[in-house]
């Protein structure tokens, strides 16, 4: 699994820019399953993801 704000693997480090407050209100920009740079669009209601290998991800998606 992948950091979806930096890219890099989840185990390495301690993402500390990529775990704060901030970053729990900011859309994924990398795949957590492939690390590939996303194609993202935010809206004033929420956002999507879109990565060429696994789909689509919305916010509605990360709630609930």
């Amino acid at each position: 699994m992948f950091c979806v704000h930096c890219g890099r693997p989840d185990a390495e480090g301690e993402h500390p820019g990529c775990r704060g407050p901030r970053a729990a209100l900011e859309p994924p920009r990398f795949c957590p399953e492939c690390a590939r740079r996303m194609v993202v669009q935010v809206t004033p209601v929420g956002w999507s993801a879109r990565c060429s290998r696994h789909g689509d991800t919305t916010s509605a998606a990360r709630t609930g």
